[in-house]
């Protein structure tokens, strides 16, 4: 029989979406439906979209070094290395070997897209051959770029590598084309091993924590919405603009953890409301009224800490914008429409199928009220030992030292990775990867430009300088100009550039410092740019460096705001503000501990510690685990106020709050925790390291931080939590986020039919 809100409430803010959902259900579920199955046929696809670059600057100098050094010279870097030796042991000089090497370098350049090939055994050139004389190189480019580069060094790579046909030679393949395929490609296999273990425990747990099996499943729809949805807005953003293959992982882990986030709070404030005698669709418009309004501010500050990213000028970091506001906008939009829809045709159906007794129920006075006042006893000490405990472990973040992504990223057994450890290890100088000079319009003399390689030669780290005069090392020339030497001079015009072949590690420190010390040696070319793989590390870190600043200042500022609305305080915004800073600082000294010092490698797939950490990994994860544990404050300053507001007892406010959201948090903590920590499974590193990362700040935040900090310092504060100077108080009396908003008694209400 149909009911209806009649003359007691109408519906007003957050209220009125409530009671939209309950008379328009049945649409809002079919048209939900509709847009999951489009959204899965179009979206399906997008991996295949997807780029497994966008580390670099685009607008840097070694960027456009890059670009000239294509157009003016048609010249760049190697795209696959093949580093050869003797499948026996045999030296690379011996006849049988060289006959063998010659014939694999014909057939790479007899492939189609393939040019430029290179090796050792034509050019005799010394850095081509490793320090033993067990392997040398072939290298070659390629006609195509960007990820049509990468799926034909992928297949190639799988072509050649291993061992030849004839038996005579063992086959190692790198390159950066190749290295980026065979991440993608492990990504994949790894986002669907990622899934298969955390989907199963995260149902298993979902039963437990919400105690029926039909309320259990309700997070599945929040998700597929949130998931499919992301998808699809990712596949219509390809259209447009690169997107990296790593967001993908964002999506699935921030897509499930929301789900759970915002289905668990919906859920029970549902079943709290029906408790209280409300009748099934007056419980739904009064659960959007608070729940779902918490809902909605909650994920607005997740989307403003992700969006920090959209000030980053590589797409790898930007794609994780796109990705998670994509995520967060559609879960938000399923939990305060559909799951709405669904609850009202539910009703107290919900509750069916119990397998867990007692879960439905919130008690006044359990143990998070329990352990709220014995933190409120004592609140001093547990403050002060609670930070102390945040700050020491994130002491080791002091050592960090920063790197960027290459094929040690991949695991030790990928052959990618094999094949970079050998030129790593085995050859003196990056005969392969070497830096470009690049003067583009230069009409200098060919004494100029002697002179200038001249000095360069003379720099620590520069192995040896190629130059249309010639080539030179520490200072003198040390081999003349011969006919390569064409291939440093503009066919067409002016211009003119020169290779420095260095033996440091690009991706470092001393590698970023030889790009600074090039840099620094003036120029008789004229307008100089200094290209290659060091000089783009060089250029993101400082694109990195400079633009950091920003993205904290707008998700500190746009955080502040946004609590002052929704509190009218300034003092609660600015704990929240230092409490999760301090909580993060632990989530990254923990890393550099584990994953730059390589504490714990060989329980977490035995990795590669390189010794510094990819630079955009704490950014990515600040901007992720900062906008989680927002998510989490919101939810339980929502209660807190709403008890403060009702009784005037700040203590009491507190200890209530804890007890109506602790399990809560703390069981969405947990289960968000799980879906990140299933992606420790992965083979890329980055990826490990950004699930343990951010399923580290989840739990930290949603224990420690909530459980003792924060009603630590709001015992200390007293009234003062609410406090806001004259004018600010006045602001949020007129602007301000308040759940009384959202439903006004009116005696001659619209009745709201429910069937």
């Amino acid at each position: 029989m149909p009911t209806s809100i009649t003359a007691a409430t109408r519906p007003r803010g957050f209220a009125r979406l409530g009671a939209f959902a309950v008379r328009r259900r049945v649409p809002i579920l079919v048209l939900a439906l509709l847009f999951v199955v489009v959204s899965a046929v179009l979206g399906g696809g997008v991996v295949s979209r997807l780029s497994s670059g966008g580390f670099d600057d685009p607008g840097s100098d070694s960027a456009k070094a890059a670009a000239a050094l294509a157009d003016r010279f048609d010249a760049g870097p190697s795209d696959v290395v093949l580093v050869v030796g003797s499948a026996e042991g045999a030296s690379v000089d011996s006849p049988a070997v060289a006959t063998a090497a010659d014939a694999l370098a014909q057939r790479l350049a007899q492939e189609p897209g393939v040019r430029d090939v290179s090796s050792y055994w034509a050019t005799r050139a010394p850095a081509m051959r490793s320090t033993d004389g067990s392997l040398a190189l072939v290298t070659a480019r390629l006609v195509e770029s960007g990820d049509a580069a990468q799926t034909r060094a992928g297949a190639l790579a799988e072509e050649l590598a291993g061992p030849t046909p004839d038996g005579v030679l063992e086959v190692h393949v790198s390159g950066a084309p190749v290295v980026f395929h065979e991440v993608g490609h492990t990504i994949e296999k790894d986002l669907a091993r990622a899934e298969s273990i955390a989907i199963p425990i995260t149902m298993l747990l979902l039963l437990l924590v919400f105690g029926t099996l039909v309320a259990s499943g309700l997070p599945a729809v929040i998700g597929a919405v949130a998931v499919l949805g992301s998808f699809f807005a990712l596949w219509v953003t390809t259209q447009v603009t690169d997107v990296s293959i790593f967001a993908i992982n964002l999506v699935t882990a921030l897509g499930i953890g929301l789900g759970i986030d915002y289905a668990l709070f919906m859920v029970t404030r549902f079943r709290e409301q029906l408790g209280r005698g409300d009748e099934p669709h007056e419980a739904v418009v009064r659960t959007v009224a608070s729940a779902g309004r918490t809902v909605v501010y909650s994920g607005i500050t997740v989307a403003i800490a992700l969006s920090a990213l959209l000030v980053f000028p590589q797409f790898f970091l930007r794609s994780f914008a796109y990705a998670g506001i994509a995520t967060v906008t559609f879960a938000v939009l399923a939990a305060v429409l559909v799951l709405p829809a669904l609850l009202a045709v539910l009703g107290t159906r919900v509750n069916r199928f119990r397998v867990l007794r007692g879960a439905t129920e919130v008690a006044d006075h359990g143990f998070w009220y329990r352990l709220s006042a014995f933190v409120m006893k004592r609140p001093w000490p547990i403050l002060i030992g609670g930070v102390a405990l945040l700050f020491a472990l994130g002491l080791p973040f002091f050592r960090v030292s920063f790197g960027q992504t290459d094929d040690r990223v991949l695991p030790k057994t990928a052959q990618a990775a094999q094949a970079g450890q050998l030129l790593r290890t085995e050859f003196d100088a990056r005969e392969s990867d070497p830096l470009s000079v690049v003067a583009a319009d230069s009409t200098a003399s060919a004494a100029e430009v002697a002179a200038y390689a001249e000095s360069l030669s003379r720099l620590d780290g520069v192995t040896r300088v190629d130059a249309s005069t010639g080539s030179y090392a520490d200072g003198a020339q040390v081999a003349p100009a011969g006919p390569a030497s064409t291939r440093f001079v503009a066919a067409d015009g002016p211009g003119t550039w020169l290779s420095v072949v260095v033996d440091v590690e690009p991706y470092s420190g001393e590698g970023k410092q030889l790009v600074q010390d090039l840099r620094a040696v003036p120029s008789p070319l004229g307008t100089t740019y200094v290209g290659g793989d060091a000089a783009v590390f060089a250029d993101s870190q400082d694109a990195m460096g400079s633009r950091l600043p920003w993205a904290i200042g707008i998700i500190a500022i746009a955080t502040f705001v946004l609590l002052f609305l929704f509190t009218g305080s300034v003092v609660l915004p600015l704990k929240a503000l230092v409490l999760n800073m301090l909580s993060l600082s632990a989530t990254f000294g923990a890393m550099v501990w584990i994953f730059q010092e390589g504490h714990l490698s060989q329980w977490l797939g035995d990795f590669t510690v390189t010794g510094e950490l990819d630079t955009s990994m704490p950014i990515l994860m600040f901007c992720i685990a900062f906008g989680l544990s927002m998510d989490y404050e919101v939810f339980l300053l929502s209660r807190i106020k709403e008890e403060y507001d009702r009784t005037g007892d700040n203590t009491h406010a507190v200890q209530m709050g804890l007890q109506r959201t602790g399990r809560l948090v703390t069981s969405a903590a947990a289960l968000m925790a799980i879906v990140f920590i299933a992606f420790a499974t992965s083979g890329v590193t980055i990826i490990k390291m950004l699930g343990i990362g951010v399923a580290l700040a989840v739990l930290v935040d949603a224990t420690l931080v909530r459980g003792l900090l924060v009603p630590a310092f709001m015992r200390v504060a007293g009234d003062a939590n609410w406090w806001a100077p004259a004018p600010l108080r006045r602001l949020y009396d007129r602007f301000g986020l308040r759940e009384s908003d959202d439903v006004v008694d009116l005696p001659d209400a619209d009745p709201v039919a429910v069937g």
